[in-house]
């Protein structure tokens, strides 16, 4: 004999049977969790996205009343959206452009060393500054990728920092040491870029 087909109101019981019985052992897991500390955060990868996710990062922080810097290593010459919308957040955000394009474009390799230097600096500053929640090095990676910076000095103030600061890393090409340090990481895999098709960057997407 089959089996009668279930009405909404069965359904609709099992249903909240199911989400019960989830929701405790999720809280269970949870309850584990009593942690609270700084993390240091990598967004690596070939994909779209990293500097978008670290940024949406810095707007939840500027929504909790944090105090945020900002050091970008590599895209100084563009006229960006987040630092547009940063800027109107001068007692929360402190932000330092430092970078003076990609490597392609200054075609001189002791001038981007010479800026990277100079951004390493800052970011250090504000790393080891306890009144800064979170700590976001826009394309670090990628100067570190062209060892335009000691990878043992990054690492060793990487984990001095405050024990409470976060720190976002992106770029492509996450240094392998870094990775290992790091807290959480993600990396952004690329299924379909509209570039490949012939569009360029376009505002509010790219930049």
């Amino acid at each position: 004999m089959s089996e009668q087909p279930m009405d909404d109101a069965d359904l609709d019981r099992r249903h909240a049977e199911k989400m019960a019985k989830k929701k405790a052992a999720r809280d269970k897991i949870i309850a584990t969790k009593t942690i609270e500390k700084g993390l240091l955060i990598v967004h690596t990868g070939k994909g779209k996205g990293k500097s978008t996710a670290a940024f949406g990062m810095v707007c939840r922080a500027i929504g909790h009343g944090m105090r945020v810097g900002v050091v970008q290593f590599v895209k100084g010459k563009w006229e960006t959206g987040e630092r547009v919308v940063l800027d109107r957040f001068p007692d929360q955000v402190s932000l330092h452009t430092m970078g003076e394009g990609f490597t392609w474009e200054t075609q001189d390799r002791q001038r981007d060393i010479a800026a990277a230097a100079a951004a390493w600096e800052r970011a250090k500053a504000l790393i080891a500054d306890p009144a800064y929640g979170m700590v976001l090095l826009d394309e670090l990676n990628i100067v570190l990728r062209y060892s335009y910076l000691p990878i043992e000095d990054v690492l060793a103030t990487l984990a001095a920092r405050p024990p409470m600061t976060h720190v976002i890393v992106t770029g492509r090409n996450a240094n392998e040491s870094l990775v290992e340090q790091a807290d959480l990481v993600t990396d952004m895999t690329m299924v379909k870029h509209p570039f490949r098709s012939g569009v360029k960057a376009q505002a509010g997407i790219e930049f």
